[in-house]
């Protein structure tokens, strides 16, 4: 048997196994643990702030469109830079080649973010 290989990806099973069990195990307990009982105030819809008496329960209310550009673009780069931690990890082993490609891949990502900039995609007026 080869115990490299298992010494390798030991760590990554065992992410896996903690990102299953314990988002079961909260949902599991919260069922057993929280009350049931619903009331006026639990059933009432709430967003942070004060609601408009026209839009109580309502849904469909006009929502500013950068906010969704502003959304869209934090996703991109959350993305893009959960790729840094594995070459941070790996840095060493890659030597220049790694470097490199990092390189253009944060010269991509600097490019993406100063085109954002120059269009006004991060302003709210």
């Amino acid at each position: 048997m080869d115990f490299g290989l298992v010494e390798n990806l030991f760590p990554l099973v065992l992410a896996i196994l903690l990102a299953l069990v314990v988002p079961t195990a909260m949902v599991v307990l919260s069922s057993f643990l929280s009350s049931s009982r619903a009331n006026a105030s639990k059933l009432s819809t709430y967003e942070c702030g004060i609601q408009a008496s026209g839009q109580a329960g309502d849904s469909r209310s006009r929502v500013n469109i950068r906010f969704f550009l502003i959304a869209m673009c934090f996703l991109v780069f959350d993305v893009e830079v959960i790729f840094l931690f594995p070459w941070a990890v790996l840095f060493q082993k890659m030597a220049w080649g790694g470097f490199l490609s990092m390189l253009a891949f944060l010269g991509v990502l600097a490019f993406g973010w100063l085109y954002l900039l120059k269009r006004g995609a991060l302003e709210w007026e």
